[in-house]
């Protein structure tokens, strides 16, 4: 683990999952993306020459457990940070050890998985965010992805466990009026009470030249998405 944290679960975010609980997060390092505006890429970019502590997943699960016990309001691990899927058999592996010491289990995720591992790891899920980039084929050759895959995996997540999705505004990226619009109608095709997060994008990693982009763009993507959404919600503003 690189990062080790009891942060308040809407911090994740899950706005709807469990409100004013905390949650044990921990992250490890790497990705399976190549986002050049990654927010976090000194360990999502990063590998085993970062500085680290090797926890099993039993130590993990007694950790959790411990904070639950001293009345911290802990409800489980949430894998974030960077990219949980990366670790993938180390993510089913905690997974069942917590739901067998009734803790949740969360995934912070950008979604880039195969239909047949994801579904033999969601019977151990309890809630997800995931990461939609954009609404765009071609964001996601830029950014080191797959589009389908990630609207599969929602899809399929949205179906048996919690849900909530993501998407950090880049200024001239993802930013239009039309595309959010396409988002939001994929989203209420699925179901009209996901929550969406629009979050405010800063100059990071390879796209330092960027702007920060502005609180105006996100209140009138927040607007669109609201014509088809229940719950649109504003971050890092």
């Amino acid at each position: 683990m690189t990062s080790l944290a009891l942060d308040p679960v809407e911090k994740k975010p899950l706005y709807h999952f469990h409100p004013g609980s905390f949650i044990l997060s921990a992250g490890s390092f790497g990705c399976n993306m190549r986002c050049p505006f990654c927010q976090n890429y000194q360990i999502s970019q990063a590998d085993s020459s970062t500085h680290y502590r090797k926890i099993m997943p039993e130590e993990l699960v007694s950790l959790a457990l411990k904070l639950k016990n001293e009345s911290l309001g802990n409800i489980g691990v949430a894998f974030t940070y960077n990219e949980p899927l990366v670790s993938y058999e180390y993510i089913l592996d905690t997974s069942r050890l917590l739901h067998e010491s009734d803790l949740l289990c969360v995934l912070v995720t950008n979604g880039q998985i195969c239909r047949e591992p994801l579904r033999e790891l969601l019977p151990h899920i309890d809630a997800m965010n995931i990461d939609l980039k954009a609404f765009s084929a071609d964001f996601y050759r830029y950014a080191g992805g797959d589009f389908q895959t990630t609207l599969d995996c929602i899809k399929t997540a949205a179906a048996q466990c919690h849900i909530e999705i993501t998407t950090l505004i880049i200024p001239g990226k993802n930013d239009s009026s039309e595309e959010m619009e396409l988002e939001a109608r994929f989203i209420a095709g699925i179901s009209k009470d996901i929550p969406l997060h629009l979050t405010r994008f800063f100059p990071r990693y390879k796209e330092t030249q960027l702007s920060p982009t502005p609180v105006e763009s996100l209140t009138t993507l927040a607007a669109v998405a609201s014509r088809y959404l229940k719950h649109v919600h504003l971050g890092n503003v």
